[in-house]
Parts: C-alpha cells; structure tokens; sequence
C-alpha cells in the first residue's frame, strides 16, 4: 500500500533552544553489531547533545518483537566491556540502548522516533523508557522557518510489490496483535535467529528497492511541501527533481571494512550530510 497521502500531521514535537536538529535511520542496532553500537552511543554523548532535536526515522533496531522485550533477562546484565558483545541478553540490550537514549532526552534534547520496517512494533512502553515521542509515518517539521516531510521511506517503495503485499498484513492491526500473542519466548527465539543470521551476513546488507517517482511527488503535493527525507532504501543520496530535493539518509555499518554512516544536520545554514565514518589513512 502507498504512503498515506490523505493525512500527513504535524510533527507534535517542539526542538529546543537553537541548535541543530538532526536525522538518522535505518541503524539496525543489535547485540551482533557492537561497533555500530558503540558509533549510536558516542554519537548520543557527543553530537546529538548540541541539538535542538534528534529524528530516528526508523530501523533503529534490527528487530523489535514488542515492548516486553525490555522485561526480558532480568538479573542477566553484563559488564558493557563483555569479551563476546554478539551474546548479550536481548532484554539487557534493549534496557542498555532505551537507557542511553533516556540519558539524552533528561539532557533537554527532545527524541523522536518513527518506526521502520525491522522495528514497527515499537510502542508506548520503549517511548516511555527512552525518553521519546512516537511520530507518525509521514509527517511535517517545521523548523526555521521552512518545513521537512519525514517518513520512514518504506511505504515509497511502490514498486517492491510483495513486500507491499506483505507490509500491509504484517503491519495490520490483526497481524501485529497476532504476534505479541506468541509467548515472549518464541518471539524472542525468532529474534536470536535474525541476530545469527545477521552475525554471520555481517554489513552486506543489500540496498532495498527505491522510492518510486510518483509515490513521492504525491506525498509532496499532499503535504503541500518541497523537501522529503527518508531512510529505508540503504542509498544515501540527495536528489533534486524540478523544485522538489529529497534526501535519503545513510544506513549505520560500523563493524566492516570500510565502515559507514552518519546523519543530516539541519540549522541556518540549511541541510548538510555529515559522514561519521572514520577517513580511509
């Protein structure tokens, strides 16, 4: 199914102070990544404390399998410096990263997150312990005087049609409502079987289908609105197209050779793509 263009809301929160605001997605956080991992905590201890805003517009993690994953493991956590990263306890990850990310929201920088394709399950109890406010998929910022579409990308991908097909069940009310039924510890056994399969396909993971044209002016047109910036398609880029400019935000690798990553900074001086990724010696 499309994106929505019949309803494209503001985005219900207010950045603070003067700094930049920032942009993510499509990080793909697990336990099997430790160096990717490391990148989004150093990252939330330096650059995203001068913003005004931090936007992760989906795919923060490799997979989500509801918010009583944050319950699991109790009485499992490990040094952070654990000799083996890839086996730490999905619960005692997922406290780990919504702690981190609490640290900054109590610093004043407000969070907003967007779901993904890997973490639409994401609700109201991992916003309450990040410290972040859930955004809907699109959505309008309005910052210095001019305004962003913000979405996830995946939705644009419209010519992807069985991952359309399977989008629009999986994402369902009944389909999500079937899954957290399963007992947390199958939906947790599927988790760790994605973290395997993850570990051993390392940071080749293949772009997915672009953004279709039409899709995308047609959320502009409804949004009333020029810029566009989504993740979802592993094909950072920014694109102008008549008077319309989109720009697709990097997907995070840090534990291959060459690494790669980074975010997109808004402030007076407009947009700018910032690379977090170490320069090859």
């Amino acid at each position: 199914m499309p994106v929505s263009t019949a309803r494209c809301p503001q985005c219900p929160v207010t950045p603070r102070g003067d700094g930049p605001a920032l942009f993510i997605s499509d990080l793909h956080l697990s336990p099997a990544l430790p160096q990717t991992v490391q990148v989004f905590e150093d990252f939330l201890r330096g650059p995203a404390r001068e913003a005004s805003i931090l936007f992760i517009l989906g795919d923060l993690f490799e997979y989500w399998i509801g918010d009583d994953m944050l319950d699991a493991d109790r009485g499992s956590e490990t040094p952070p410096a654990s000799t083996a990263p890839a086996s730490e306890p999905l619960g005692v990850f997922a406290r780990r990263m919504t702690a981190a990310m609490a640290e900054l929201s109590a610093s004043g920088v407000p969070i907003a997150v967007m779901r993904g394709n890997r973490d639409f399950l994401l609700g109201k109890r991992f916003a309450q312990a990040a410290g972040a406010v859930m955004l809907d998929d699109p959505c309008v910022f309005s910052f210095l005087g001019q305004a962003l579409v913000l979405s996830h990308g995946d939705q644009l991908c419209t010519d992807d049609v069985g991952y359309q097909r399977f989008r629009r069940v999986a994402h369902s009310p009944l389909g999500k409502a079937f899954f957290l039924t399963l007992p947390l510890r199958v939906r947790m056994g599927i988790a760790d079987r994605i973290r395997r399969r993850s570990a051993a396909k390392g940071a080749h993971r293949m772009a997915y289908a672009d953004a279709n044209a039409n899709a995308i002016a047609a959320l502009l047109d409804a949004a009333g609105e020029r810029t566009l910036v989504h993740g979802h398609t592993h094909r950072p880029a920014r694109h102008v197209d008549g008077r319309r400019v989109r720009w697709v935000l990097p997907d995070w690798e840090f534990d291959v050779d060459p690494p790669r990553g980074g975010y997109l900074q808004w402030d007076a001086h407009g947009l700018r793509a910032v690379d977090l990724a170490p320069s090859a010696t």
